[in-house]
């Protein structure tokens, strides 16, 4: 399998969040959340399902694979904490914060991960 790189987690991401928000997933969805066009949405499409990721018949709803749900969790959990380290223990604005949550995401390594949840969890919920 190749190498999945930061915008295809992004898409991967996108779905995830789609699909618990609506329970369905078509690619204007994916283009409105991500802010990209419907040809941008269709190409990456492609490369996620000959990666496994994804199932999209030539028309109709977006489908995430086990595995691209296994992936998509991984950098959502990513986010959620990094968001909530800059806003709650550094102050960040909750727009900032995202936006470079977004960015850092992708590079954290699974250890320091699990070190931030843990220090995250100490401080308990705000």
């Amino acid at each position: 399998m190749n190498q999945l790189h930061k915008s295809g987690e992004d898409y991967l991401e996108a779905i995830l969040f789609i699909e618990e928000q609506k329970g369905r997933v078509k690619s204007v969805d994916i283009a409105n959340f991500l802010g990209v066009s419907k040809p941008s949405v269709n190409k990456a499409l492609t490369i996620l399902q000959e990666m496994g990721y994804v199932s999209k018949p030539s028309y109709g709803e977006v489908t995430i694979t086990e595995e691209g749900k296994r992936r998509a969790k991984t950098v959502a959990v990513k986010h959620v904490a990094l968001t909530r380290l800059l806003t709650d223990v550094l102050g960040v604005s909750v727009d900032t914060a995202e936006k470079d949550a977004c960015k850092i995401e992708h590079d954290i390594s699974e250890e320091t991960t699990e070190k931030l949840i843990a220090y995250l969890d100490m401080l308990g919920d705000k």
